[in-house]
């Protein structure tokens, strides 16, 4: 990313994932030509990732309103049902393709770790956890070492969280021998009336990242997440997490504990995009902005730059933001 790190123009634009009338739509939204850090803060948060910009059309056509729902599709980190007898139930499914088509046991035991986090910053304690999985021509070399990773990040994953892998489901065929599809899911509970939102407002409130230091891993996983998957895909390594399912287990029993302590304005798990999506996903949701300190972000590196500690997907981190 570096070496393109200079005066913005259409062509940096594109080697950050965008089209050229995105990048003459962010002129539009400036006022200006964006610096680097912009270009690249737009880069991530207008892929399909994080924005769904080609899938919304297709999504919004799903069902999704119910007497039941608690927290719709879209509305939360996930979606929240009514069980009756006073309990919800917190659930949601997330893809970990790429990041699994290229280093298999991280790629897949960070999506375990994503999805779980997305149900405890509900407010919801995860009880268990499903896969799909669907994967090449069996009889493949690549094949059979894309299944042993997959299986084993995602066994390791949930045995050192503690939570039970309870099914799944793969399938073999010829069309996944570049990209195989790797789905985890996670359900929780939670009593009704003690979820948390993903939302900030309140003048002069605090805004705290809990959990691990921001390291390198993992800047522009959205983008390259969002690509169309290649054989070439492989010289883009550095966009796969890694997972530290001990350090999740520590935040979830802090994350519930201090939801459960009634001082949090809203919670949010930093997954795809880092810092720049839940700050500014959780500012526009409450309608209130946010001054963030990069500086005072802890690092594993030393002298980040502010686009990596802004676009870092460092995993087993929590955006909260509390009461004064």
């Amino acid at each position: 990313m570096e070496s393109i790190e200079s005066l913005p123009t259409v062509e940096t634009a594109k080697k950050l994932g965008l089209l050229p009338e995105e990048y003459d739509r962010i002129q539009e939204i400036l006022g200006r030509k964006p610096n680097f850090t912009e270009l690249s803060i737009f880069s991530v948060m207008w892929s399909e990732h994080c924005s769904y910009k080609n899938s919304i059309v297709w999504l919004k056509t799903l069902p999704k309103d119910s007497p039941r729902m608690l927290a719709k599709a879209g509305e939360e980190n996930a979606g929240l049902v009514d069980l009756g007898d006073g309990l919800g139930c917190a659930f949601k499914i997330e893809s970990h393709n790429h990041p699994s088509a290229l280093e298999p046991y991280q790629g897949a035991a960070t999506g375990v770790g994503g999805i779980n986090r997305d149900i405890f910053t509900m407010g919801a304690r995860p009880i268990a956890q499903l896969n799909s999985l669907r994967f090449g021509n069996i009889d493949l070399a690549k094949t059979k070492w894309l299944v042993k990773g997959v299986v084993k990040g995602i066994g390791d994953y949930g045995n050192a969280f503690g939570i039970p892998t309870v099914g799944g489901e793969v399938q073999f065929d010829d069309c996944y021998n570049v990209n195989p599809l790797v789905n985890a899911f996670s359900a929780g509970i939670l009593k009704v009336g003690t979820q948390a939102s993903a939302i900030s407002y309140g003048v002069g409130n605090g805004v705290f990242i809990v959990g691990s230091a921001t390291g390198k891993d993992g800047i522009g996983g959205a983008s390259f997440a969002s690509e169309d998957i290649t054989s070439k895909s492989s010289e883009k390594l550095p966009a796969v997490q890694v997972g530290d399912p001990f350090q999740e287990k520590l935040l979830l029993e802090a994350s519930l504990e201090i939801i459960e302590a009634g001082c949090v304005i809203g919670i949010q798990d930093m997954g795809a995009a880092g810092i720049i999506c839940s700050t500014s996903e959780m500012s526009a949701k409450g309608e209130h902005g946010m001054i963030i300190d990069l500086s005072k972000v802890p690092t594993r590196q030393a002298n980040m730059k502010p686009f990596e500690i802004l676009l870092s997907e460092a995993q087993e981190r929590m955006l909260i933001v509390v009461e004064k």
